[in-house]
């Protein structure tokens, strides 16, 4: 017979799980925004997340609340590895005081979320839109280099890419859909 905290334990391990699959991958494109390096924006959400494990029972159990923890701790280890680089000079220069850095975090973030929800719905896409879409949004290639590469005339690409674009518009937003269509040049 399991103990009760060993259950609380488990639980508590199922929703870090839950919260790591969730964020991990948006927090490292934040962080990469900011560092350019992607194994320091690993490594910086990593340390984010040893930090909310140690702290988590000071930290609301909400997810919005545990979101804002995150992305404020993975900003604050960016630019405190910002500075351990001796890069801030830089990095001060192209902003011209506190409100752009604040402007430049918040699309940071929004970009962040929105190509989150873009991967999640290329994903839920069956298999040979999942692809199709894969390398056209995500690798950027054209009709022809897709069309090549999965064995398709570029009639059936098309057809193809039709579909899974009505496939993505019950998946998205309007607006993060406008997006995927601009960059499919549909």
């Amino acid at each position: 017979m399991m103990s009760s905290a060993t259950g609380r334990v488990d639980a508590g391990i199922r929703d870090f799980q839950m919260i790591f699959d969730t964020y991990h991958d948006r927090l490292v494109f934040f962080s990469l925004q900011m560092l350019a390096d992607v194994e320091k924006a690993q490594d910086v959400v990593q340390e984010a997340f040893v930090r909310y494990w140690t702290s988590k029972d000071t930290i609301s159990k909400d997810l919005p609340a545990i979101k804002n923890y995150l992305y404020s701790t993975v900003r604050n280890l960016s630019l405190n590895q910002i500075r351990h680089e001796r890069v801030v000079a830089n990095f001060a220069d192209m902003q011209t005081g506190g409100e752009p850095l604040a402007r430049c975090t918040m699309e940071a973030i929004i970009t962040a979320e929105m190509l989150s929800e873009i991967h999640t719905a290329i994903n839920a896409l069956p298999e040979k839109y999942r692809t199709l879409s894969w390398l056209a949004f995500v690798e950027g290639k054209n009709n022809i280099e897709i069309a090549e590469e999965l064995g398709l005339s570029i009639n059936t690409l098309k057809k193809q890419k039709q579909k899974a674009t009505s496939l993505l518009k019950l998946k998205l937003r309007p607006d993060i859909l406008a997006l995927v269509l601009s960059l499919y040049n549909l």
